[in-house]
This record gives C-alpha cells, structure tokens and sequence, in this order.
C-alpha cells in the first residue's frame, strides 16, 4: 500500500481487502516507532500519515457496519 492511498480506493476495496490493509498500516506503524525509539527515523510526518490511513480505513469499516445494522 502506497503512503497515502485515497479514500475513493479504499471504498473499492471488499472488508477483508480494508482488514488486510488495516493490519498493513497497523504494522507500518510499530515499525516506525520501533525506529524513532531507536533515532533512526528519517522523516517523523510518516508516524502522522500512518495514523491517518489507520483512522480512515477504521471509518469506512465502521460505515459499513453502520449499514449492515
């Protein structure tokens, strides 16, 4: 998955693809903290970006649910 995907293509993607991505970015991120722990991350904005792509895919989970209610 790309740095920053765009939400029209997340909403093309099926639930299990969103999880996967989700569990991708999850990854992504602890890697990055692991590394600017450690003083060797390069560019911090990327911890920024991590969290924003986890915060959109949980948002179209969460609507989805909502219409399946």
């Amino acid at each position: 998955m790309s740095a920053k995907t765009k939400t029209r293509d997340l909403r093309e993607q099926s639930d299990d693809q969103l999880a996967a991505s989700l569990a991708d970015v999850q990854n992504q991120l602890f890697r990055l903290r692991v590394q600017r722990q450690t003083e060797r991350l390069e560019a911090p904005s990327e911890i920024i970006k991590s969290k924003r792509e986890i915060a959109r895919i949980k948002t179209l989970l969460r609507e989805r649910e909502l219409k399946k209610a």
